[in-house]
């Protein structure tokens, strides 16, 4: 169940990122309630997760899953570039988080 809430936290993440550019430095309001309701969610599943999972694998997963969903985020919705050097960088954030997954117990 912790991995399933580490996961589920991490999407929640990407929900904030992105909830957060839209509120446009918090001058919007319903994306600005999106992002701290988000924020809530997500930072209570990690603390959850982080009961019976170790502490550097739990944080590591819920931030590459949120570094590498905003980074899919911002090039599906937002119009970002999607060049070689920053796909690979996302490629080596992806490696980790398996790498870190597959050396956990």
């Amino acid at each position: 169940m912790a991995w399933i809430a580490l996961f589920i936290a991490g999407l929640f993440e990407v929900a904030w990122a992105y909830s957060m550019k839209l509120s446009e430095g918090f001058t919007r309001p319903v994306p600005t309630l999106i992002t701290f309701a988000a924020m809530f969610v997500s930072f209570g599943l990690l603390a959850w997760a982080m009961r019976s999972l170790p502490l550097g694998t739990s944080y590591m997963i819920w931030t590459g899953i949120g570094a590498m969903g905003a980074f899919l985020v911002g090039i599906a919705f937002l119009g970002e570039a999607a060049t070689p050097m920053r796909i690979t960088a996302a490629l080596l954030i992806a490696s980790g988080i398996v790498l870190m997954k597959l050396s956990s117990s």
